[in-house]
């Protein structure tokens, strides 16, 4: 029977994000790199890479996802048809695993346990052991708010005229209440004076009367 491999995955940015995969040895990188994918909610048709590495993180060869050349023009080996147990040469073998190349995301995989034979009820490759809310894979940014100074001021200089017209506020510093005020103490004064005048007038029109 196939051993099994556990690994460690470790957001190289977040270390108090981690999930623990099991798979089997005779399973493939891509089977590894879908799983994890899968278990932090990330697009898994990104392009992605894995990286064997030393005890000090040192990348070495390169598995890739999709298929490329190196820099010698030399194929690199694809993930699926990669087997983990062509690559796997120590028991705590690390394996830098970058995903995403634009957003890119880092991960820390670590082989922490060797088991001897599969459970027969798991359906393997799956995730054991789940620590921590993973981060979104894309950040939303918020779009600026441009403001047209030159806009603001004519809408000032309208509410401003609106204000004048509506007696809000004179020239001298007048308030609208006492405006109307004085608006009717004149209309008052214009009154009484109109009476007078036809007083006046009438007395004058009584004394001629006597005369007669």
């Amino acid at each position: 029977m196939a051993l099994v491999y556990r690994f460690r995955v470790t957001f190289e940015d977040y270390d108090e994000v981690t999930r623990d995969i099991e798979i089997k040895s005779s399973q493939t990188f891509e089977d590894l790199h879908q799983t994890i994918q899968s278990c932090i909610g990330f697009d898994s048709s990104k392009s992605a890479s894995f990286y064997i590495s030393n005890d000090n993180w040192v990348k070495g060869q390169e598995i890739s996802l999709e298929k490329k050349n190196d820099k010698e023009g030399k194929a690199i080996a694809r993930m699926k048809d990669s087997k983990l147990n062509i690559h796997i040469a120590d028991p705590h073998q690390k394996i830098y695993y970058l995903s995403d190349f634009d957003a890119n995301w880092g991960f820390m995989v670590e082989l922490i346990k060797i088991l001897p034979d599969a459970d027969g009820n798991k359906l393997y490759p799956v995730c054991v052991k789940s620590v921590g809310e993973a981060p979104k894979q894309y950040k939303i940014i918020a779009t600026p708010v441009i403001v047209d100074e030159e806009f603001e001021n004519v809408i000032d200089e309208v509410e401003s005229e609106e204000e004048e017209i509506l007696g809000v506020e004179t020239e001298d510093g007048v308030e609208l209440d006492e405006i109307e005020g004085m608006s009717e103490v004149t209309e008052e004064g214009e009154t009484a004076d109109d009476e007078m005048e036809i007083s006046e007038e009438e007395g004058e029109s009584d004394t001629k009367e006597e005369d007669y």
